[in-house]
């Protein structure tokens, strides 16, 4: 009998710590320490929230740069955040790729199969990857330039004034923010 009150005396304790206290000081250290003090970082466009900076979101009109493909839900659901778990021999996966290469052949004919950047074709571990490369931009360039009726190089001067340096320019690779790069497309063609 000793050892059970023993056991829920350390029980009851570790609740507490770790439930109220542990989950407290990290509450305080992420409003003092992170970005957007421990909320999320969200976008706006027009003085409206139009999403959040770390969370995917799924353009499929031509006059929009897209992102990579997702795994969660329906489309970029955070709800749902998750890989397909397939391995690259996967009959199914490959089947999914192929069908991923054809489509992004399909809007962008000016491109090789090679030439498809493979992050375009292939969703992210967690399914919500907000960023894509400078090179899976520059793809869809020629796109997006002719669906909004304006020049390659005017699209080129925002998708280059887009694109995030690694960390410390040491840590990681240049990215871009799909959705701040079609705020930024979208703020540019309308001052037009």
């Amino acid at each position: 009998m000793k050892n059970i009150i023993s056991s829920l005396r350390l029980t009851l304790i570790f609740c507490v710590f770790f439930g109220i206290f542990y989950v407290g000081v990290l509450w305080i250290f992420a409003r003092i320490a992170a970005p957007g003090h421990g909320n999320a970082s969200v976008v706006t466009s027009q003085n409206r929230i139009v999403g959040v900076e770390n969370v995917g979101q799924r353009f499929s009109d031509d006059i929009y740069f897209w992102g990579r493909p997702s795994c969660a839900g329906n489309g970029h659901d955070a709800a749902n955040s998750g890989g397909s778990n397939k391995g690259a021999t996967n009959p199914e996966y490959i089947e999914e790729v192929k069908i991923r290469i054809e489509a992004f052949l399909h809007a962008h004919p000016y491109l090789q199969k090679e030439e498809v950047p493979a992050e375009m074709v292939t969703a992210s571990g967690s399914g919500l990857d907000p960023h894509i490369t400078p090179a899976c931009a520059f793809a869809q360039i020629q796109r997006v330039a002719a669906a909004r009726g304006i020049s390659k190089e005017a699209v080129r001067v925002i998708v280059d004034s887009q694109i995030e340096k690694p960390l410390l320019g040491l840590f990681g690779p240049e990215k871009i923010n799909v959705l701040k790069l079609n705020i930024a497309l979208q703020e540019a063609t309308l001052k037009k």
